[in-house]
């Protein structure tokens, strides 16, 4: 009989629960419940349901996977169960892990959504074997899930990898500079995550920035987005190639550091804006190449994520 597991990925708009066989990686069963509000204590009611619905679609009840693993987009107090901020549900220092036990009866494992996405990658996807791997993505957001040693590297206070919160901005009165979601200023996913380019974009189209973006948009700005940018840049746009340019130096700079500090045997990109966006990406790996410490770099390789939105909840049912 095959050994399963019960994994959760929580974002913003929802819950998503599916049991996982330990020994291959495949989900056996999933379900999906949106969330009615996002206060935790609401939020733990429909994580449970979720888990409950997958689990009987398995053929198991909670309490006969002995815990379960939560991937949370958001900053995670290593094991205490905390989550420390999370944007998108509008938390900040919730005892989520205590809440969901509760609502379960089970022992409960939570860590950032990226963490549990590298988690998976490396038992079952583009990073199987390697025990020195750094997963980045770059869409909605922006961050990173490192394994280092064959183990998940979440830091001293479970933190580590935020690399999208790593301060690409000096805080200098003459230099104007972004707010991020996080609540702090100058951070890499205020500059290069799709929502914060498309917020960007539309903020100096109205102040009267020249551009075909609106025209691909039909003079819609609630319509920009990262592949739009990225379709004006192929046509030569010089506002979108301008932009282009500055978020790749960005982004290939904090990925080289990474690699320099970390000497990764891979990297996996992941993330609809790095991914879907042909011209940035091959901008960000030309500016990695000229920034990354050679030595670091030997024999790296750098690959897209495999299993895509599966590679969270995989990552997530497999945490110890």
């Amino acid at each position: 009989m095959a050994a399963l597991a019960m994994g959760i990925d929580l974002g913003g708009t929802n819950a998503r629960a599916a049991v996982v066989d330990r020994d291959s990686g495949e989900i056996v069963a999933a379900h999906k419940e949106p969330h009615r509000e996002r206060s935790p204590a609401v939020v733990a009611e429909t994580v449970a349901r979720a888990v409950r619905q997958s689990g009987r679609a398995a053929g198991m009840e909670p309490v006969a996977f002995g815990h379960v693993g939560v991937g949370v987009a958001g900053q995670c107090l290593g094991r205490t169960g905390v989550v420390l901020n999370a944007p998108n549900l509008g938390w900040r220092d919730v005892p989520f892990g205590e809440l969901l036990e509760r609502a379960l009866g089970v022992r409960v494992r939570i860590a950032n959504d990226l963490s549990t996405a590298a988690w998976g990658e490396q038992r079952f996807g583009a990073a199987r074997g390697l025990d020195d791997v750094a997963l980045v993505f770059v869409g909605s957001g922006v961050g990173s899930g490192l394994i280092l040693g064959g183990r998940l590297h979440d830091g001293h206070r479970g933190v580590a990898g935020e690399l999208g919160h790593v301060k690409v901005r000096p805080m200098r009165p003459d230099t104007a500079v972004r707010r991020c979601g996080c609540g702090e200023m100058g951070c890499l996913e205020a500059y290069t995550s799709g929502m914060n380019i498309a917020a960007r974009v539309r903020e100096e189209l109205t102040a009267g920035a020249t551009s075909v973006v609106r025209d691909l948009v039909q003079g819609d700005l609630d319509r920009v987005n990262a592949t739009v940018l990225d379709t004006a840049c192929a046509r030569g746009d010089t506002y979108a190639r301008a932009l282009w340019e500055e978020v790749a130096d960005l982004l290939g700079t904090a990925i080289a550091a990474l690699v320099t500090l970390l000497n990764p045997a891979r990297v996996i990109l992941g993330g609809g804006v790095i991914l879907g966006c042909p011209e940035l990406q091959s901008r960000v790996r030309e500016v990695f190449d000229a920034r990354v410490s050679r030595s670091a770099a030997a024999g790296l390789s750098l690959e897209r994520a495999f299993l895509g939105d599966d590679a969270g909840v995989i990552g997530a049912a497999l945490l110890e």
